[in-house]
């Protein structure tokens, strides 16, 4: 069998010509997408656990397929060689702690009252990876996230919701780009309330999940989806995931939120909207 960490056969003496690269030790935290580097699977860790005496680590490629190796070294994250090792909960933090959005945690970490303002979101998906990401600084200012329902619904929610100076409104949209359907709306809704009461910014995605960076499930880039077929359905399909149902999206879904650990796993271009309709409701 090869051994890619094998000695380098073009050595001469005491004087390597080619050095190996070094493996570095990484914690096996669940999500993580590494390759194994004598048969090249490749898959995200779903789990460690001991098998035999012995620590195993199980990956699940991107067809959802799982096989389970030995914990250590013989894996590859990006290129480089390192040696997986059973992770472990952080000691407790000696400085100050940070979120997942990579806020400084306030000392007192418990929800603050309701403010009046509020952030929309197209849809469940949208405040789901919000949550994940923003959950501990919007619950320590107090801002509520709220289901638009889909862009189409933005005027009709803006005139029941009456918005003013003290009661501001930040709408996050999918797919807001110049010329658009949503930028044409976006528009169309603005023109109904007072100015400075309501934002509405967007990522340029077609959805959301194109926000999380494709590396987090194994792609080098999201598939590209032919115009006129339903957008998920189109990227499980291509990805090979199971598409015929509304449950396979769900399921879809789940996993590739579970992939997204922090701020860092996701696109500067949400990353920057999101802070700014937090800052503008806040403000």
């Amino acid at each position: 069998m090869n051994d890619r960490y094998g000695s380098d056969v073009l050595s001469s003496g005491s004087q390597s010509a080619h050095r190996r690269p070094a493996s570095r030790p990484v914690p096996a935290e669940r999500g993580l997408v590494v390759e194994e580097v004598t048969t090249g699977w490749v898959g995200a860790i779903t789990r460690v656990e001991k098998s035999g005496g012995e620590h195993v680590v199980v990956l699940e490629d991107r067809h959802g397929r799982t096989r389970t190796f030995r914990l250590g070294p013989g894996f590859w994250i990006d290129g480089a060689p390192v040696e997986l090792v059973p992770h472990r909960p952080a000691a407790a933090a000696t400085g100050p702690r940070r979120t997942a959005s990579g806020s400084l945690a306030a000392p007192d970490q418990r929800a603050r009252v309701a403010r009046g303002s509020r952030i929309w979101v197209e849809g469940k998906h949208d405040a789901e990876l919000v949550e994940k990401v923003w959950g501990d600084d919007l619950r320590a200012e107090g801002v509520v996230v709220e289901l638009l329902q889909g862009v189409d619904n933005l005027e009709d929610a803006l005139r029941d919701f009456d918005p003013t100076v003290g009661r501001k409104v930040g709408v996050l949209v999918d797919h807001l780009v110049p010329g658009s359907k949503e930028q044409r709306i976006a528009d169309a809704a603005l023109r109904t309330v007072t100015n400075g009461t309501v934002l509405v910014l967007g990522h340029p995605y077609v959805d959301v999940w194109q926000a999380v960076r494709p590396q987090r499930i194994g792609l080098e880039r999201w598939p590209v989806i032919e115009r006129g077929t339903e957008w998920k359905r189109g990227i499980l399909r291509e990805l090979g995931w199971p598409a015929d149902e509304q449950a396979d999206v769900a399921r879809a879904w789940q996993r590739i939120l579970r992939s997204v650990r922090s701020y860092a796993d996701l696109e500067p271009s949400l990353l920057g909207r999101v802070e700014e309709l937090i800052d503008f409701v806040t403000a």
